[in-house]
């Protein structure tokens, strides 16, 4: 707190007629010209106790803080396993209202290779009574079969969770102490008391001297602080800092006390809201590791955390308590637990007309500060890392993970295949669509090399539709004439081919030709037959089925022997070709 001339601004009291001073729990701000009541965060009630690190990353580069509070719990990883779950859910059920078309959709193509998918269900589908199991890929179970995998692997990730963050309990163990043991713990501690206030450390008085163990007891003693511990004061932003330091220091004594000043100095009172320590320990042989405890205080625990202005004579006494601790799970490493133990107010003012009357009283015109070290070493705290999770529960379980996984899915699919007759011959509905699809891509594929081969007019596609309207009109017997005609034509091809190459060049083509209408005379004499015949329509408006299906079948097979004798014929002008090149290009010019 820092005096002020009048006229005072609000949340502050006039003392000595002409200065101001601010309200208790208030801090004046010179900047604005006010004074601003003194607020605590909850996190800065922080008694931080067990071994940190001491070696950091910068905030801005690795944000662990922000990492570990968005994986907090295995919620996270369950929400996130429900979200990925419905979400690919909906999408196979979105799928199903497309339509399949002939199997060359996009929607076709996508629900085709989900129920490629289908890797966990493919031999345990819906099968009837005396039938012998097979291997079945279905839409409904590729889409289970995912499903399964997905919730499997979002309860694996919370398992491997847990295991990461509790996968060892620690185990505290006490036993008692001789002076061997105390002597081998040789730490290093560093303190830091802020007095929160508008002071500076101009205003330091009566640091220097240590006292050791209790007053009145035989081994009470006073002796230099510079000899236990290096000393300084820092003008902070929040008030002056002191801080000790202690290297090498041995443990040995029950009770340490360490006593300070700040006093009134003209236009700046001896008056504080708050304390604020840091006390921290190391072992100098593992400098990684250390102890910390820190924290902010301003009122005691029978004050119900009032805003005070602490003021006066009586001392505030600051408590701490340090342990003697053995990490055997950290290669045996000793060091010494801070803890803060107390804090007792001394002299202060509640209210602004005693923090008034305070300030006019040349008496109260100083701030006394004490802390109070007690070296607990009567035991030693032995702390180890037991593992809670052995290999063999670990696998234990994972099998009951996939086994729920698995099993939930497929009550869900044998309970849709009973209830829904359609679903268990589905995955013929689809190889059925894809065969048709790849049947008359063949199709096409060998229409466009017999047009390319042997010219547009091989296929006759002015006297002959291949189109399924022109399967029906075969049916009914219409197109007989046309492959009459087709039959005649192709044959006449072939002869005027051969007698176009015996009148090429007779000179020296004599004997080539000779052999060629050896293989044309062949052609001539293997007659094809004409197409089956088919009943003429007696305009009755019932036609038998299985009359239909006879038709179809012999058009079938009269179009399966004329594809062979096509393949023959082109095998063998091939050979022609091949055996005389000279002839082949004469053709083609």
């Amino acid at each position: 707190m820092s005096a002020f001339r009048a006229p005072c601004p609000a949340n502050s009291v006039l003392y000595n007629r002409t200065l101001c001073a601010c309200a208790p729990g208030y801090l004046f701000n010179a900047t604005a010209n006010n004074c601003a009541l003194f607020t605590i965060n909850p996190s800065e009630f922080v008694v931080n106790s067990g071994v940190d690190y001491s070696i950091s990353f910068p905030e801005t580069i690795f944000s662990f803080d922000q990492i570990k509070k968005f994986t907090q719990s295995q919620a996270v990883f369950l929400e996130a396993t429900a979200v990925l779950l419905v979400s690919w859910l909906l999408f196979c059920v979105f799928l199903r209202f497309r339509k399949l078309g002939d199997g060359k959709s996009i929607w076709f193509q996508m629900r085709w290779w989900i129920s490629r998918l289908d890797v966990c269900f493919a031999t345990r589908h819906w099968l009837e009574d005396q039938k012998v199991v097979r291997k079945r890929k279905t839409e409904l179970g590729g889409a289970f079969s995912i499903a399964s995998w997905i919730l499997f692997l979002g309860l694996f990730s919370a398992l491997l969770y847990q295991i990461i963050s509790k996968r060892s309990v620690e185990v505290h163990n006490l036993r008692a102490t001789n002076a061997p043991d105390l002597v081998s713990f040789v730490n290093e501690f560093e303190f830091n008391i802020t007095t929160i206030s508008s002071m500076s450390c101009a205003q330091l008085r009566g640091l220097g001297t240590i006292f050791l163990s209790n007053p009145g007891s035989i081994d009470y003693r006073i002796a230099p602080l510079s000899s236990f511990a290096n000393y300084s004061c820092l003008n902070t932003t929040h008030g002056p800092t002191i801080s000790l330091r202690c290297n090498n220091c041995p443990l040995g004594r029950d009770n340490v006390y360490v006593s300070w000043q700040f006093i009134d100095l003209p236009s700046q009172p001896a008056s504080a809201v708050a304390f604020e320590f840091n006390l921290s320990a190391r072992n100098p042989a593992q400098k990684k590791h250390m102890s910390v405890v820190s924290g902010v205080v301003r009122s005691g625990t029978d004050l119900n955390d009032m805003p005070l202005a602490f003021r006066g004579g009586d001392t505030n006494v600051l408590k701490f308590n340090l342990f003697p601790r053995v990490y055997q799970n950290l290669h045996n490493l000793k060091l010494v637990q801070p803890l803060f133990h107390e804090f007792v107010p001394g002299s202060f003012a509640g209210d602004a007309n005693a923090l008034q009357a305070s300030l006019q009283n040349p008496n109260n015109g100083l701030i006394n500060t004490t802390v109070l070290i007690s070296f607990l070493s009567d035991y030693i705290v032995e702390i180890d890392n037991q593992n809670i999770l052995g290999p063999v529960s670990f696998l234990a379980d994972l099998g009951g993970l996939y086994c729920i996984s698995i099993g939930i899915f497929f009550y869900l699919l044998v309970q849709c295949e009973y209830r829904i007759k359609r679903l268990r011959n589905e995955d013929q509905v689809f190889r059925n669509i894809r065969s048709r699809h790849r049947a008359k891509a063949h199709w096409d594929t060998l229409r466009k090399y017999v047009k390319y081969t042997w010219g547009p007019s091989s296929l006759l596609e002015e006297n002959y539709n291949f189109s399924s309207d022109a399967c029906c009109g075969c049916a009914r017997g219409t197109p007989r004439k046309n492959a009459e005609s087709l039959h005649r034509r192709s044959r006449q091809e072939i002869s005027l081919r051969a007698i176009s190459f015996d009148k090429k060049d007779s000179s020296h083509k004599g004997k080539v030709g000779k052999r060629l209408s050896e293989p044309v005379k062949s052609l001539e004499d293997d007659n094809i037959p004409l197409p089956p015949a088919l009943p003429e329509s007696n305009g009755n408006s019932t036609v038998d089925v299985s009359d239909i299906q006879k038709n179809l079948q012999d058009l079938y097979e009269y179009n399966t022997m004329l594809r062979e004798k096509l393949v023959n014929t082109q095998s063998m002008l091939r050979a022609l070709k091949t055996k005389y090149p000279a002839m082949a290009s004469d053709d083609q010019t």
